[in-house]
């Protein structure tokens, strides 16, 4: 029994998390995201066409579109969002969910199972790597920390490639490192297919390329010092193999991955006219200045490179919208530029403040001993670099992980895109595992230390609790919690448009002695204001002025639209006067509403 105790824990945290995924789930309208997504993997299954939200890869909208096969379904093939339109996804989402009869609820709760199945798969290729590097019990902390993030129970049931990017990267890192330490067809093979498929999760894959070629550069450099007393006949030639081995390797698992990229684009991409996808790339790259464009348009018009001029049409994408930046609120200001301390912030008054401390605590005790170290013995160049090769010698697949860290990090902390923690989810399993793996070594034989440990995760998992369901607004006691997180950033790190279901509930249920007849609502996310309440809906905006003026005594407000109307504008940025809800400043407090639809729903009693 107690061999395998291990592993009935393992399924004790993946049944849990996916409990409280699909808890969550449940309670929540479709996100801002989902009203593309849900939408583009129907179109791509049931019609063989890619047409919708090219600018993500298709894998995780297509495991989400599975289910749907299996419903009868109306898709709206006949309205111009599909027919005529460039990339009509936000038309033909809101026609599909809302608008031809269907059971929108069903369908996003159906198309959620999908994210979720790739959360429980990454909770456990957390634990099989934890397992390899630092034993099966102690893989149980990375493996439980990770279920019971609030940012994993949170992009871990939508319907977006936040998730499925984590998963991908994760695991094709790990099948690369095998790879490299035990060479075999079988993992090179592997590792190609796990490149591929993280290709296929998310654009921001890509950086995988470069961070290979690093990855096998250091790993050949190391083993050339390290096996350098053994070539001392014909060195040159057998550094040139050796070189040449590490190239043919990495070129080898590229061209896997690419292909299975293209073997995947290929069939969702055959009803997609040929005519309409060269105008549709056209007109998407218009603003793309480099020569890169021309080469896509050629590709979209070439019967057989099609498939890969759609997938490189999302990767110029993505290099638009990354370098163009997206307008959002951050700590009081208003801003489409971005702020390079934007992630560094976000963690740390996102991330549940216990598991920040198991962190610290990691961090301080690798640093302490590598200073220690240092102190001890005054090393020469020829010592320090004898040292590192030990040090990879041991622990090349936790350096891998590290240099992953500080890699996409610094990346996301240059860009612009500014919009939720979710962009450095992909982070968190590497992270959680070298923690792990040091406090292993920290609270070696000291019952305190373990005891301080224990204390720790129970404070965790009691944070993640509490929280429930409630996860995309968790902020930790020092971002004000998840009633007061808003004050310092919203979007999809508060409110992506989760909370309509709520609001309708609130209309249909409202407090005891109030009556709501018609209620203004100015909400941003991806769900149906007029299908949820029906005639009971005004749409609204601040430049149409006081309610009341029309006889509506209620208003409804997403947060993520009045910050972004009420926070101070950065140097350069523009606002209109009549979207600042200034005449609801003078006869309320808005950050004070009557009532709460949710966590991310205002809602103003204006009589």
């Amino acid at each position: 029994m107690t061999k395998y105790l291990h592993r009935f824990i393992l399924g004790l945290i993946v049944l849990a998390s996916f409990i409280l995924m699909l808890n969550a789930s449940s309670q929540e309208s479709a996100i801002m995201d989902e009203l593309a997504h849900i939408p583009a993997g129907y179109g791509y299954l049931r019609y063989l066409d890619y047409r919708l939200n090219p600018e993500h890869p298709p894998l995780v909208k297509i495991l989400s579109a599975v289910p749907l096969l299996f419903q009868n379904l109306n898709f709206p093939i006949n309205k111009s969002a599909w027919q005529t339109d460039v990339n009509g996804q936000w038309q033909a989402g809101a026609q599909f969910l809302y608008e031809s009869g269907n059971d929108a609820d069903k369908i996003i709760q159906w198309s959620r199972f999908g994210p979720m199945l790739l959360t429980l798969i990454l909770i456990f290729f957390i634990y099989v790597w934890g397992k390899e590097l630092i034993g099966r019990w102690w893989a149980l902390l990375p493996a439980f920390l990770f279920a019971f993030s609030p940012t994993t129970l949170t992009h871990g049931h939508y319907v977006t490639t936040d998730l499925g990017a984590a998963l991908g990267i994760f695991v094709a890192l790990y099948y690369f490192i095998k790879l490299l330490h035990q060479p075999s067809s079988k993992h090179l093979i592997f590792a190609g297919l796990a490149f591929g498929i993280a290709q296929l999760m998310k654009f921001s894959a890509v950086l995988l390329i470069p961070f290979f070629i690093f990855i096998i550069a250091v790993f050949f450099f190391w083993k050339l010092y390290y096996d350098w007393d053994k070539i001392s006949a014909n060195r040159f030639k057998k550094i040139s193999l050796q070189a040449l081995y590490c190239a043919k390797t990495l070129i080898f698992v590229f061209i896997i991955g690419y292909l299975l990229v293209y073997l995947v684009y290929l069939p969702i991409t055959l009803n997609y006219p040929i005519e309409k996808q060269i105008a549709d790339t056209k007109y998407i790259l218009t603003s793309f200045t480099n020569g890169l464009s021309d080469i896509n348009i050629w590709m979209a018009g070439n019967k057989i490179l099609r498939p890969i001029g759609e997938y490189m049409l999302g990767v110029l994408m993505v290099m638009q919208r990354s370098s163009g930046g997206n307008t959002g609120y951050f700590l009081g200001e208003v801003s489409a530029s971005g702020w390079w301390y934007y992630f560094p912030v976000v963690f740390l008054i996102k991330e549940p403040i216990p598991s920040l401390i198991l962190i610290f605590l990691a961090a301080l005790f690798c640093s302490y001993n590598i200073i220690k170290k240092i102190r001890a013995v005054s090393l020469s160049l020829r010592q320090s670099i004898s040292a590192l090769s030990d040090y990879l010698n041991t622990h090349f697949p936790e350096f891998a992980m590290l240099a992953f860290v500080i890699f996409y990090w610094a990346y996301s902390i240059k860009s612009p895109l500014n919009i939720g923690i979710r962009h450095i989810l992909p982070t968190m399993p590497f992270i959680y595992i070298l923690t792990a793996g040091a406090l292993k070594k920290w609270t070696s034989k000291t019952f305190l230390k373990t005891a301080l440990v224990v204390i720790l995760i129970l404070w965790y998992f009691t944070e993640t609790l509490t929280a429930s369901p409630h996860y995309l607004s968790y902020f930790n006691q020092l971002g004000g919690g998840v009633n007061n997180g808003y004050a310092y950033v919203v979007d999809s790190n508060y409110d992506w448009g989760q909370d309509l279901k709520r609001l309708k509930n609130f209309v249909e249920n409202p407090p005891a002695g109030e009556k709501i007849d018609k209620i203004a609502v100015d909400y941003f996310g991806g769900g149906s204001p007029r299908y949820y309440l029906e005639e009971k809906f005004e749409q609204w905006q601040s430049a149409k002025d006081n309610p009341v003026y029309y006889n509506i005594k209620w208003l409804a407000i997403s947060i993520n639209n009045l910050q972004n109307a009420l926070g101070k504008l950065h140097p350069g940025q523009l606002r209109n006067p009549e979207d600042e809800y200034s005449w609801l400043k003078e006869i309320k407090n808005p950050y004070q509403p009557d009532y709460k639809a949710g966590k991310s729903i205002f809602i103003f009693k204006l009589f």
